[in-house]
């Protein structure tokens, strides 16, 4: 399936970038930026109130993307010509005299997002609306060590039964992959649970076989996009997303952006080390916090406990059990979540991020699972006056957030939304 090649989207950019203003505060150092990048930052800024606060009015929205209320307009209305964004009925105003305001929000008209969430083994791939709406979801399984081709047919039909069903060209395609990537050059460098994947140029492979913007991005920092615009992220300028399951990965979004590292290096969690001289890992290091936090260990220690079916228990599964009333599910639970809260300890200590989002098996333990993990690290963190630290759950599920996320990726990109 073949689309055509969309120019990337200036949101009514119509001026040209001819001139440049000085922007600077309190006296400090000025930064020259051309006419048409502020711009740019404005709409971000405006998009971004929008994806943070809902429905707001022109004035509403000047206010909280901190920019002219006199310039509102002039930045709103080309999203609106462009069917990006569509007025509501007007409602009366506060302001006694003032003129009925309509509420701005996003087109559920509009072209959508092409995502897709990329595990070993399982390929999902959906259309995102700007608005979050998940439509046109298709599923595939693949052969984790099998042949190259075969894999690249597979993702290439699963992807065309969701993209086909698209009204108009899709703004691009984001794709959430498990392992290590290299998300400047759109690489995925290595999957140990799927080799199949290991150094395959995806974002070329994409490109040329549909003709939209591709990008890629490591699963769990597109759980963090996914948090970020449409879950428990949605506002905050710090925290951090943490996956378990077979693997454990976080990802960080310090300052109001997401943090990556060089060639998306950052946010490899799993393996930094909880426990010297510890258990062997699949990376070749000893006493990674995912030999000590992930789905293997708790099922070696169910068996080593005597649980019955070890190899399917879960954080879910423990937390029922516990609740019924078992007190070896109890005691396992705990030292799982104790397990999970030494890592999250670490982070604390080194960046103070105080609002921590699980995702995966430990988030399948819900409430009582998050409350455990919060106990933990309360009584190992040295915390300042008045310092709170959050452990939530994102409610919508981790399918759905990756997807949102890798949808997101195409949004910081495409629609210049600076995340």
């Amino acid at each position: 399936m073949k689309f055509e090649s969309q120019p990337s989207y200036s949101l009514g950019q119509r001026t040209p970038a001819s001139r440049e203003v000085a922007v600077g505060e309190n006296g400090g150092n000025v930064t020259l930026v051309s006419q048409s990048a502020l711009g740019a930052i404005n709409r971000g800024r405006v998009l971004q109130a929008l994806y943070d606060n809902g429905p707001k009015s022109r004035a509403d929205l000047a206010r909280l993307a901190g920019v002219n209320r006199t310039t509102i307009t002039g930045i709103v209305q080309p999203m609106i010509e462009d069917q990006l964004l569509i007025e509501g009925d007007a409602s009366p105003s506060d302001v006694k005299g003032g003129k009925p305001a309509r509420p701005l929000y996003f087109n559920p008209d509009a072209p959508m997002l092409g995502a897709v969430l990329l595990l070993p083994g399982t390929i999902q791939t959906c259309l995102v609306a700007l608005t979050g709406e998940i439509k046109a979801v298709a599923k595939a399984e693949f052969d984790t060590h099998g042949d190259t081709e075969a894999f690249i047919a597979v993702m290439t039909e699963t992807l065309t039964a969701t993209l086909s069903q698209a009204q108009q060209a899709p703004f691009g395609i984001g794709v959430a992959s498990a392992g290590m990537i290299d998300s400047d050059n759109g690489t995925i460098l290595t999957v140990n649970l799927a080799p199949v994947l290991t150094g395959l140029p995806l974002v070329a492979i994409l490109q040329e076989r549909f003709s939209l913007p591709v990008a890629i991005d490591h699963h769990p920092r597109a759980l963090l996009v996914g948090d970020r615009w449409f879950g428990p992220g949605r506002g905050q300028q710090n925290f951090a997303a943490v996956y378990t399951g077979e693997v454990l990965g976080g990802a960080f979004f310090i300052d109001g952006k997401v943090y990556r590292g060089l060639a998306g290096s950052g946010g490899e969690l799993g393996h930094t080390v909880v426990q010297i001289d510890g258990a062997p890992c699949n990376c070749g290091k000893h006493g990674c916090w995912e030999t000590v936090a992930a789905l293997p260990w708790l099922r070696k220690e169910a068996a080593r406990m005597g649980l019955p079916h070890p190899k399917s228990v879960s954080c879910a599964r423990l937390v029922k059990e516990a609740d019924e009333g078992s007190n070896a599910a109890e005691e396992l639970l705990v030292r799982y979540t104790r397990n999970v809260a030494f890592g999250i300890v670490n982070l604390q200590q080194t960046l103070s991020l105080n609002s921590y989002v699980l995702h995966g098996d430990i988030a399948g333990g819900g409430m009582k699972a998050a409350e455990l993990i919060r106990q933990h690290v309360e009584q190992l963190v040295v915390k300042r006056p008045g310092q709170e630290i959050s452990i939530t759950v994102n409610g919508i599920g981790e399918g759905h957030t990756a997807l949102r996320g890798a949808a997101g990726l195409v949004l910081s990109s495409h629609l210049k939304l600076v995340i």
